[in-house]
């Protein structure tokens, strides 16, 4: 299938080989004015990534295949869309999102660039596309005080999954969860967009901000004799030991399972060793410091938990929560709060001085918002995860 050129010049753009490399200033062009945009709806920048702490995560074309495709407005990038692919020679599901220049909005780029994105899905046989867009005015009240005990969450994602048309937002009607958990402002200009393109909204995804420091002493002391034991700390920066790097490859596929994710049906995320050396090598190039902790089960000798932070080179900068993950099978013994407290004593012994962490949980999740809200985590803004499935 052929894809149509929009009323408005769209062109993709070359993601660099390296930092610093061919197409670098328009790259980082890119990357700024999605940042911009989520700044403007979540009103810091505590979620900001530089290009240079991106771009590891725009190069794993083997598994997260990644293409960005811009509108200029002469040599001003106004628009960008950014489209990724499950690997493999058949995928199925495509992350979209579209950033517009608030100074161009309403003029019709990004119901442009959703046309010109839905028409790549189509040339690619995409069957289903997700999109999160952070939107101002969101509501998180549940139905119910129920929520999912899945004892994961994840953090920024460093622009890859995440984008918006507009930081807009107004009172009025509202498009609920069907969770049950939160709901959206109906005229927002994002929302609109994706209800005037079909999507679905499937899910909230709560943004959350701890100040630090925090003093987790008694707690965390009190969170591992309860566990004791039974359960071992293990911390590392960066580089993942030798000995536990089986069992955080399968932790990593996990994580992509166990989260919550609605009506979403995200794939499966099929991680090996391989990779998890790979992405390491890959972060190897970002200023950023991955800070890990993890739990061994002493019965098994294998790792059932862990928590990452990333923390930039600046420390006048906040941290990025990463990827937590408690096994189902060893929940109700208190380790994601003992991830969570060891994870943060870690960062405060090894990067003191940063003024706050940033996360995002499904809203749904209420075991692990509990363990951050007792952290003393508090919401700082909302996305919607929405679907639709394409009919190539």
């Amino acid at each position: 299938m052929s894809i149509e050129p929009p009323s408005f010049p769209i062109h993709e753009l070359p993601i660099p080989q390296e930092i610093g490399g061919e197409g670098w200033a328009d790259f980082e062009a890119s990357m700024n004015l999605h940042f911009d945009n989520e700044a403007l709806i979540y009103g810091t920048d505590d979620i900001r990534f530089t290009a240079t702490e991106a771009w590891p995560s725009y190069v794993d074309y083997e598994h997260e295949p990644v293409r960005l495709f811009v509108t200029r407005d002469e040599d001003v990038i106004v628009a960008r869309g950014y489209y990724e692919t499950e690997p493999g020679d058949d995928p199925k599901t495509a992350w979209l999102h579209v950033d517009v220049r608030p100074s161009h909005r309403h003029r019709g780029l990004g119901s442009a660039m959703v046309s010109w994105l839905h028409g790549v899905a189509a040339t690619d046989g995409i069957r289903k596309a997700i999109v999160y867009a952070p939107s101002a005015g969101a509501d998180a009240a549940a139905a119910s005080d129920s929520g999912s005990a899945s004892g994961s969450d994840s953090g920024s994602a460093s622009g890859s999954a995440s984008g918006s048309a507009s930081a807009s937002d107004s009172g009025g009607d509202r498009v609920p969860a069907p969770t049950g958990f939160g709901s959206l402002p109906a005229d927002n200009t994002e929302v609109r967009l994706l209800l005037g393109n079909d999507y679905r909204l499937e899910q909230i995804v709560r943004g959350s901000r701890l100040a630090l420091p925090v003093d987790v002493g008694s707690r965390l002391a009190e969170s591992a004799a309860a566990s004791a034991p039974d359960y071992l700390l293990h911390y590392w920066i960066d580089r993942t030991p030798e000995r536990w790097r089986e069992d955080m490859a399968l932790l990593r596929q996990r994580m992509s399972t166990e989260e919550p994710s609605a009506g979403l049906e995200e794939p499966e995320d099929i991680w090996s060793v391989k990779r998890l050396i790979a992405e390491e090598e890959r972060n190897e190039s970002s200023p950023r410091t991955f800070l890990v902790a993890a739990i061994e089960s002493v019965a098994s000798g294998h790792l059932v938990g862990f928590t990452t932070v990333s923390t930039p080179a600046e420390i006048h900068r906040s941290v990025a929560q990463e990827d937590t993950l408690v096994l189902p099978e060893h929940r109700g013994h208190r380790l994601g709060t003992l991830l969570k407290l060891a994870n943060l004593d870690h960062l405060q012994r090894e990067r003191p001085g940063h003024p706050s962490i940033i996360t995002f949980n499904a809203e749904e999740n209420r075991h692990m918002l509990n363990v951050n809200e007792a952290v003393g985590f508090v919401p700082i803004g909302y996305e919607g995860a929405w679907r639709k499935n394409l009919p190539y």
